[in-house]
């Protein structure tokens, strides 16, 4: 008993959703689970109770029971005031009657008479007695009755199975009734409770009662439950009929395994049990709903071939299953076949295949078939006008939609409220929001209140249109009116004020959702996460990220690749890789995307090798790089000039029969032209003349700018004029390639020949164009027309600072430098702002002029202005002070351009190494000889030379030592390159000895290698006097 009393608590301690007549309360449910093989037999122990003060009225009722008047003469009786449910209890068990249907008359009529609920026992006893009687309906009033007790299913079962054996009980079926009582009351639970401990107790339930509870089971998709109870049949031996077997396939196709249900028709026939049509049909039907439309045609024709015809329901599954894998042509031919064996298709039949056309597009064939219905007599109803309305709506034709909705008026169909959703979000997705709210107002008329899916329909329609006031007025009237918002409809506004900008209103919608008892889910942290990324607000972005993690929401891959994306834009990729790690290490797939923003990324960075290596591991992956995948990979490796590579990949696509576009086309073309090698360039260009795509004018922006670059003007002008012939027109970045190609080859009257075409056309003229012509103009020394276009410029506001430096630098390479300085004064007032390029070309030109004081007050005016010099401002102060001599000066400036962190360049090195020399200090000469090296900048060949020579000669070499020693203490240590130049400039020099003196103190400080030898050094410089990179060979040599 205690095996099987934890059998049926374990069963009951599973929730259920429908409890239509009362909640059964459990007791203790914390058992373990008992094995399906364990067979538990109910033990009992007698109930026999002693004679005690009732007896006499048990004897006496019993006795009053036989008389036909026996309510009558009880009610005039004492022993009424003596009843109990024991009595009661005791009075059925004892029979005297022997007529179940007057103790059940008499158990009613206590019951009324009573204060107190019956016994339990007294509802089992009369149940049993009915059964066995053959009184069935009766029995299944008493189980009713007892249902309502709410007493638990183990304690009514208990009850049940002692009374069966106390009272002689005959007929098993009363266990089918408490089972079929707890179904039909939707306790199926509690249903299979009872039917697994009747089993365990030796009751086996009737093969129809145990086809009833699997049937109920499956519509309530307790598929664990089914399985369960199969299980007890199957332990049982209980031999399943057809309509077992029938339950066991729907439960395969139910879940989508359609090939285990065909299985289980195999099996039925191998043990003589016949499939029937609706066995077939719950086939098919699975086979409709995983897709597999021509397998399910095949069922069909088997079952034609068993003898077995198809019915209407057949023919509309089948039906149903061609529309929704869009073959609604196919779906119309069946219906034919249908007419032609003689069924007529019903509604639901018709509703389905209007739908696929409506689905498909077609909705002139809907109206067709909508028209043929009612031909065959079919009365349209609400689900096919809806069906109807949605293609119509959805296709924005709204007087059509309307049409049928007077259809419905005359015809006298009432509008339901998803009809009046359907027409809302038509008129809304129409931009009619006039017509929509006037539906809303009419709908309200009708006494139907809008919906969840109405509100939904509402805001998402104002999102649209870009009204969030309106529609978060919506949402607040919703709330209102007590229609409470799922996460669908927050998500809507989450996303409308991400697209809008208005992160701030995006996370106050989500503070609204928790307010409001709603569950942010992961759409809602996506769309403000994906937003902000985009905005490049990173920080809270990650706040997002973290705050969902922390309510259990896991990211997804379009979490992760918001920032993947966000950090390969912005050339972070090693954090991109971090997320893109930590998504892996979370099981969550990559996909293209993810994928392509990496190639992409690290192609920005000039990581081409890992580009490769990541598309690689993308297509290991078992992914499929598509279009844009392959484009951002070719235009990686064109741009960073990889050009066989990226034509290896183009090869690869093309083999994989994918179609390149313009932008692939592009990105090879313009590789090739950056690298001069046009003629490439234009194999692509005539091979999309002869393939497609047809070339856009940014193929032909790039072929001529590659023209021009290698100085072929002629054939640039040439492609230029053919520009029209193709259908396309010329802009503005064509305009100022050629005219920029005019300007470097010095033909300024053809420029303006066409600089004049583009005003004539039309062609806007901007920054980018004047700045061409302006320069060209300085170029050529003619100023007079570069301040004039500077000028003409400057009105029409399209003057830039690179056309006014482009314009001061001509004026101070032609010596001009009180025009420009002028210029310069009289232009700050004219909205054209100086920047560090103005100030660098006028301090270079004071500084070769050697107006130092000039050039040191612009220096100034930078630093007042906000301005920060470059390397090249600083440079021309130091060449400036240079030519006047002026090295104190020099060396502070020098350590002021350090102290602000701004490179040197080679000239910087080179001049001050110089200044450091003829200071007298070789130390910080050496130091700086030594950064430049470290560095990778080439000092010229003459100045590296006189460097090491003059540090070398110093003091006949005696400083050397000196300064070696200084290094050591100040543990400062030189590159093997310098080591190597200041070894062999000893060597030039004719020390040969104090060569070798250097090379051992080097090589006992750890600065070179012990093998290394000064001949060996000076051969090898001798092998390569004619060298540009030395001392960088001087270093491999002193490296071997």
């Amino acid at each position: 008993m205690a095996n099987a009393m934890c059998l049926i608590r374990q069963m009951a301690a599973t929730s259920h959703p429908r409890r239509n007549l009362c909640s059964f309360p459990l007791q203790n449910t914390n058992y373990p689970l008992i094995a399906n093989n364990v067979y538990t037999q109910f033990m009992f122990f007698s109930t026999a109770h002693p004679y005690d003060h009732n007896d006499d009225t048990v004897r006496e009722i019993s006795t009053i029971l036989k008389l036909n008047d026996w309510q009558v003469v009880l009610d005039n009786q004492n022993s009424l005031k003596k009843l109990n449910p024991e009595i009661v209890r005791s009075v059925l068990q004892k029979n005297e009657i022997n007529d179940p249907v007057r103790l059940q008359s008499f158990f009613h009529w206590s019951s009324s008479r009573m204060g107190t609920p019956q016994n339990l026992h007294s509802y089992s006893i009369l149940a049993i007695r009915l059964c066995n009687s053959g009184l069935f309906p009766r029995a299944d009033n008493m189980f009713e009755k007892m249902l309502e007790t709410r007493k638990p299913p183990l304690e009514i079962l208990d009850s049940l199975v002692k009374c069966y054996r106390e009272c002689g009980g005959s007929n098993s079926i009363v266990f089918d009734i408490l089972i079929d009582n707890f179904r039909k009351f939707g306790f199926l639970n509690e249903a299979c409770s009872v039917f697994l401990a009747s089993i365990s107790g030796g009751f086996f339930p009737s093969l129809i009662c145990c086809n009833s509870l699997m049937r109920d089971l499956l519509k309530g998709k307790m598929m664990g439950l089914f399985w369960k109870v199969y299980g007890g049949m199957v332990e049982a031996k209980i031999v399943p009929d057809v309509y077992t077997y029938t339950n066991v396939v729907n439960a395969h196709c139910k879940v989508g395994d359609v090939m285990k249900g065909r299985m289980v028709l195999s099996e039925m026939e191998e043990k003589g049990c016949k499939p029937n049509l609706v066995t077939y049909n719950v086939v098919i039907g699975g086979l409709c709903r995983t897709g597999d439309v021509n397998e399910a045609l095949e069922v069909k024709k088997l079952m034609m071939e068993k003898g077995l015809v198809p019915d209407g329901f057949t023919y509309s599954i089948l039906i149903d299953g061609f529309c929704k894998q869009k073959r609604s042509e196919e779906a119309k031919l069946i219906l034919e076949s249908m007419l032609g064996s003689g069924l007529n298709p019903n509604h639901i039949t018709y509703t389905a295949l209007i739908d696929g056309f409506m689905k498909q597009g077609n909705i002139e064939e809907a109206l067709r078939i909508k028209d043929e219905m009612v031909t065959r007599g079919l009365k349209l109803n609400i689900v096919t006008y809806n069906t109807l309305i949605r293609g119509i709506a959805k296709a924005g034709e709204m007087e059509k939609a309307m049409a049928l909705v007077n259809e419905m008026f005359i015809t006298g169909i009432e509008l339901d409220t998803q009809t009046y959703d359907l027409l809302i979000d038509g008129y809304l997705k129409s931009h009619n929001k006039d017509k929509a709210y006037e539906l809303l107002a009419e709908m309200k008329a009708r006494n139907l209140m809008p919906s969840l899916y109405t509100y939904s329909v509402l805001i998402n329609g104002l999102c649209r249109s870009r009204e969030l006031p309106k529609a978060n007025e919506v949402l607040e009237h919703m709330i209102s009116h007590r229609v409470k918002p799922n996460a669908v409809i927050y998500a809507t506004l989450i996303n409308a004020n991400v697209q809008e900008g208005r992160y701030e209103g995006a996370k106050e919608v989500l503070k609204g959702m928790v307010a409001n008892g709603v569950v942010p889910d992961l759409f809602c942290y996506n769309s403000l996460i994906i937003g902000l990324c985009r905005a490049k607000k990173v920080e809270e972005a990650r706040m997002m990220f973290v705050e969902m993690g922390e309510k259990g929401i896991k990211p997804n891959a379009y979490t992760y690749g918001a920032f993947i994306s966000l950090y390969c834009k912005t050339g972070e990729i090693q954090v991109a890789e971090r997320y893109f790690q930590d998504m892996l290490s979370s099981r969550i797939v990559p996909n293209n995307i993810i994928y392509t923003a990496l190639i992409d990324g690290h192609c920005n960075v000039g990581n081409t090798a890992e580009a490769l290596s990541t598309f690689k591991c993308m297509l290991e992956k078992g992914l499929i790089p598509d279009v844009q995948t392959y484009g951002a990979l070719i235009h990686g490796l064109s741009k960073n000039g990889k050009t066989e590579e990226a034509m290896v990949v183009f090869s690869e696509y093309l083999d994989k029969g994918l179609v390149p576009d313009v932008f692939i086309y592009n990105s090879l073309i313009s590789g090739f032209c950056k690298k001069g090698e046009i003629e490439k360039a234009s194999l692509l260009y005539e091979e999309m003349l002869l393939k497609g795509p047809n070339p856009n004018i940014v193929i032909y922006n790039t072929l001529i700018n590659g023209l021009c670059k290698l100085g072929e003007i002629k054939n640039a002008r040439e492609l230029f004029d053919k520009i029209e012939g193709k259908g396309l027109v010329p802009n503005v970045v064509t305009y100022s390639i050629i005219i920029d190609g005019y300007c470097k080859s010095g033909n300024l009257t053809e420029a303006f020949n066409l600089f004049n075409e583009m005003i004539s056309k039309g062609v806007p003229l901007d920054r980018h164009i004047y700045c061409i012509l302006i320069d060209g103009c300085c170029k050529q020394g003619n100023l007079e027309k570069a301040l004039s276009l500077f000028h003409e410029a400057l009105q029409k506001g399209v003057a830039s600072p690179s056309a006014f430096n482009s314009l001061i630098d001509g004026f101070c390479k032609l010596g001009k430098l009180i025009e420009a300085r002028e210029l310069f004064d009289d232009t700050v007032d004219k909205h054209v702002t100086p920047n560090s390029v103005t100030y660098t070309i006028l301090v270079d030109a004071y500084g070769k002029a050697e107006m130092m004081e000039e050039a040191e007050q612009l220096f100034l005016d930078m630093g007042n202005k906000n301005i920060m010099p470059n390397t090249l401002t600083y440079t021309s102060l130091l060449l400036g002070y240079n030519r006047i001599g002026n090295r104190i000066k020099m060396i502070s400036l020098f350590k002021d351009m350090e102290a602000r962190g701004i490179a040197c360049d080679a000239i910087t090195y080179g001049v001050m190494a110089d200044v450091y020399c003829k200071e007298g200090n070789s130390l910080e000469a050496l130091k700086l000889l030594d950064k430049s090296l470290v560095e990778g900048i080439k000092l010229d060949g003459d100045v590296f030379d006189a460097l090491i020579f003059h540090i070398c000669n110093e003091g006949k070499n005696s400083t050397m030592l000196k300064l070696l020693g200084e290094m050591a203490e100040k543990k400062l240590a030189l590159t093997s390159n310098t080591c190597t130049a200041l070894l062999i400039g000893f060597y030039k020099a004719g020390n040969e000895d104090k060569a070798l003196e250097v090379l051992d103190i080097m090589q006992r400080l750890g600065w070179v290698s012990d093998s290394l030898n000064v001949v060996d050094l000076v051969n090898a410089r001798k092998n390569d006097m004619n060298s540009e990179s030395f001392p960088s060979d001087a270093m491999q040599v002193g490296s071997v």
